[in-house]
């Protein structure tokens, strides 16, 4: 078993687009990204890729190609999860922490749990989404900013 964990963070801004593990937030701000800023599912993806030993998703998904301009995040952990099946690695558990001052995430924490059970090929009660404010403290406590931690349990099959 091997265990890794995964960090994103971005800018958020006004008149952007605001996926948060591939669900759309209703919310004027967004996160600012080479791709669709998905700082959760970055974590994620970070985390996975960490845990198998297959680097970063600066290495898999470099912000200088075109390529990935605009990508859609789910897409880009797809072809991660494609890595480890042929790597023979089975996901046990994710456990995530979005750092976010607004809005609430409450509404929004099971489409985003049932989305990453999903694309992940797991049960949903092996998915940990975790909110936290900032208190006011900082580029995210000042809704400036949006942060995601993962940790993810992986296993060969």
């Amino acid at each position: 078993m091997r265990i890794a964990q995964g960090f994103d963070l971005h800018h958020l801004s006004v008149g952007k687009p605001f996926k948060l593990g591939g669900v759309l937030i209703d919310w004027p701000k967004g996160p600012v990204g080479h791709s669709d800023g998905d700082v959760l599912l970055h974590a994620v993806i970070d985390a996975l890729l960490g845990a198998a030993g297959l680097g970063d998703i600066g290495e898999w998904f470099p912000p200088t190609s075109e390529s990935f301009k605009d990508a859609d995040s789910s897409q880009l952990l797809k072809k991660v999860l494609e890595a480890l099946q042929i790597g023979g690695w089975q996901i046990i558990n994710v456990d995530t922490t979005i750092l976010l001052e607004t809005p609430k995430l409450s509404t929004y924490k099971a489409p985003i749990q049932e989305h990453l059970a999903q694309l992940l090929g797991i049960e949903r009660n092996c998915i940990s989404i975790k909110a936290k404010t900032m208190e006011g403290l900082g580029p995210i406590g000042q809704a400036e900013a949006i942060a995601a931690f993962a940790v993810v349990l992986i296993t060969q099959k």
